[in-house]
């Protein structure tokens, strides 16, 4: 989740984007947490979130390292998670 003109928001986009060029990532949906006063009450300032099947990854800067250890931990949701792209 994220917010418009929110600057950590675009670092954690690029960081996303750099990680799925190494390891194949599920799609990602961006979510303007703005748009739902719930997502608003629930993270107010702390974003940007990084959920995978609804549980926190990280928030504010990519933790690549715990997103792939997550990955790894869903092999039937996402059997190549831990593959890298092309190969």
């Amino acid at each position: 989740m994220q917010r418009r003109d929110c600057e950590l928001c675009d670092e954690m986009l690029a960081a996303l984007g750099a990680l799925g060029a190494r390891v194949l990532l599920p799609p990602i949906e961006i979510v303007d947490v703005d748009a739902d006063p719930l997502l608003q009450r629930r993270h107010g300032l702390d974003i940007p979130v990084l959920l995978l099947d609804g549980t926190v990854v990280c928030r504010h800067r990519l933790d690549a390292a715990e997103l792939e250890r997550l990955l790894r931990e869903i092999p039937a949701h996402f059997p190549q998670a831990d593959h890298r792209r092309g190969k």
